[in-house]
């Protein structure tokens, strides 16, 4: 047969496959994101999320050091506090658990990135991303918790700040706090195009911030809609973010492809609590090749634009990476 077009010529070998591959990865673009809480002693695993642990301060050291050592220098902190009121206010105190543990590791392992999420969730006693007027969220007056908190993890040491509560506004707030407090050179990565979606609930488990009455869907999106979430990210580069975010990953792929596309920003995908879950539940029953999914799922959010992975499998996929099952 005479064919002149051959895909199959450059699939020939190892080598040759890794040659031409289009999409490539690297260690430094993942972020793996810890659970810190108030307490001693503490290394305790979240049921729902197997191999996934809560820490608190004086034991966190020991997770950073494992990470270094896989070659992960980049992750996000999540706060569990002890107390809880209807305003957060544990989200910006400056002695709050999140503040606290990223005075300890950057003493510890100053060479290490950290980011925070800023958010009321964890820390309202109603469970919502704000303050509530009734039972909805006020919207104008969460900018101000925001943009204190932005400002108080920045000054405990916070290298970048990362709102995820879905306030309108809230970029423009954090960065005008921000800058207004000398911080000009502290970027923002924004969860610009967070969806209400099913896949947070291993999460909630693991913060505590499940919503005490309702959900969040009048804040966060409509996961049948594509032009909000263009418009959200948009906007967000336009109130100052330095990188975008697209929540979660596995299932909207298609958002990751629209706004690399569409953004002069970095792109960052989460694979959220619920696709960590559903895969280690299906390996658990030997119904899957765990290592095999874990790095097609990385490798799509890439082959889709993300630049960054944010990730509960970092350590695992930096040594596939290594290994060269990946990369």
């Amino acid at each position: 047969m005479d064919l002149i077009q051959r895909p199959r010529r450059l699939r020939g070998s190892e080598n040759l496959r890794k040659m031409v591959r289009e999409t490539r990865m690297d260690k430094s673009s993942l972020i793996y994101p810890l659970f810190v809480k108030e307490g001693t002693g503490i290394e305790e695993e979240i049921p729902s999320m197997e191999r996934q642990f809560r820490y608190s301060v004086d034991r966190l050291p020991f997770e950073l050091e494992r990470l270094q050592k896989a070659g992960v220098n980049s992750v996000m902190l999540f706060g569990i506090p002890d107390h809880k009121d209807e305003v957060g206010s544990g989200a910006y105190d400056p002695n709050g658990i999140v503040q606290k543990a990223l005075r300890e590791a950057k003493k510890q392992f100053p060479d290490m990135y950290y980011i925070t999420d800023v958010c009321m969730c964890e820390y309202t006693s109603h469970g919502h991303c704000g303050v509530l007027c009734g039972h909805d969220v006020d919207n104008d007056a969460t900018l101000e918790l925001l943009a204190k908190t932005a400002v108080s993890h920045i000054e405990a040491g916070a290298d970048m700040v990362a709102p995820s509560d879905m306030m309108d506004g809230r970029v423009r707030a954090i960065r005008e706090a921000l800058d207004a407090n000398g911080h000009y050179e502290a970027p923002i990565m924004s969860y610009a195009v967070k969806y209400a979606s099913a896949f947070y609930g291993p999460f909630r488990d693991a913060a505590g911030s499940a919503p005490s009455f309702g959900d969040r869907k009048s804040y966060q999106m409509d996961f049948h809609n594509r032009r909000e979430g263009m418009k959200e990210a948009l906007t967000d580069v336009e109130e100052g973010a330095d990188i975008i975010m697209v929540k979660p990953a596995m299932s909207y792929l298609d958002m990751v492809s629209e706004v690399s596309k569409a953004v002069n920003v970095p792109v960052a995908a989460y694979s959220v609590s619920g696709e960590y879950a559903m895969v280690k539940a299906a390996a658990k029953m030997d119904w899957i090749d765990e290592e095999r999914i874990m790095c097609e799922m990385a490798v799509s959010a890439y082959r889709a634009g993300a630049q960054i992975y944010l990730t509960y499998y970092a350590k695992e996929l930096a040594k596939c990476m290594d290994e060269g099952r990946i990369g």
